[in-house]
C-alpha cells in the first residue's frame, strides 16, 4: 500500500481528476493549499505598493492505493497536470503502514478497495 500525495496547479484539478478516473482510480482527498517551489513567486502591485507573493494557490491530492495502482495513478497525475512549465507540481509516493475502513473495520488492502 502507498499514499500518493500530489501538489498541482489549481487549473489542472479537472484534468487530473479525469485522468485518474480513466486509470480506474476514483478514491481521493483533494484540498486547496498554498505553497511555493522552484518558481518562488511573483511581485504584485496594489494601490501603488509592490508586494512579493511567494505562497501560491495549489491543489493537493491524497490518494491511498494498493501497490498495483501506484504506477497507473502516478502516470495519470502526470498526464493531467503537465503543462511543461515551471510550477507544474510534485508527486510524493510514501509507504502506507496501515489503512482501516471505519465503517466495517476492514484493514490493509481490503480497506483501500
Amino acid at each position: 500500500m502507498k499514499l500518493i500525495v500530489a501538489i498541482v496547479q489549481p487549473e489542472k484539478l479537472t484534468d487530473v481528476k479525469q485522468a485518474l478516473s480513466e486509470a480506474k482510480v476514483g478514491k481521493m482527498t483533494v484540498s486547496n493549499v498554498i505553497g511555493c517551489g522552484s518558481q518562488g513567486g511573483h511581485t504584485e502591485s496594489y494601490r501603488g505598493i509592490f508586494t512579493e507573493v511567494n505562497l501560491l494557490d495549489k491543489v493537493r491530492f491524497e490518494i491511498a492505493v494498493n501497490d498495483e495502482f501506484v504506477k497507473p495513478a502516478v502516470d495519470a497525475i502526470i498526464r493531467g497536470a503537465r503543462t511543461g512549465k515551471i510550477g507544474d507540481g510534485k508527486i510524493f509516493v510514501v509507504p502506507l503502514e496501515e489503512c482501516i475502513r471505519v465503517r466495517t473495520g476492514e484493514s490493509g488492502v481490503d480497506a483501500i478497495g
